[in-house]
């Protein structure tokens, strides 16, 4: 498996991000499910790490992704999640998280920019933790027509259950 970056438990992450702020580098964090990697991720995450010097992503574990989507999710474990998201070049690190939201997590680790997607600027998780330290929180534009909702629409639309 070719991996960019590395998935580490948080208290690994909390001093790799001392020595990353001793060393003058921009962290960036966002999170989420990332349960069916598409198009729309890539951009995102792309979008994010241009924010700075090292991208973090806090990713909802299996248990958090059934309690925020249902039984039915994830489709894709985490362990398979994070693997492919360390295959981005963009991404520097994971970290799984098994809160309903990041707070505690961004609140350890205290980036320098927070990203969400705009669907998000209602709540962003963390904000007011990372903007009274100096930091600041973006928006990022989503890309029409591509989510993980959508593509299991779309396939349960084109196969229907039946077999392939």
């Amino acid at each position: 498996m070719c991996l960019s970056g590395k998935r580490v438990d948080l208290e690994t992450m909390v001093a790799e991000r001392e020595r990353l702020r001793d060393a003058g580098r921009r962290v960036v964090f966002t999170n989420g499910c990332f349960d069916i990697l598409h198009l729309g991720h890539v951009q995102y995450l792309t979008f994010a790490r241009r924010q700075g010097d090292v991208l973090v992503i806090g990713l909802n574990s299996d248990a958090s992704v059934r309690r925020n989507k249902g039984p039915k999710r994830p489709i894709v474990p985490e362990e398979e999640r994070a693997a492919l998201l360390l295959a981005l070049r963009c991404v520097d690190y994971v970290v799984l998280f098994d809160e309903e939201t990041p707070e505690k997590l961004i609140g350890r680790l205290v980036p320098d920019v927070l990203v969400k997607g705009r669907d998000w600027a209602h709540f962003v998780a963390g904000r007011e933790v990372v903007e009274a330290a100096g930091g600041r929180v973006v928006l990022a534009d989503l890309v029409p027509g591509r989510s993980t909702t959508g593509t299991i629409e779309r396939i349960l639309e084109v196969y229907g259950g039946k077999e392939t």
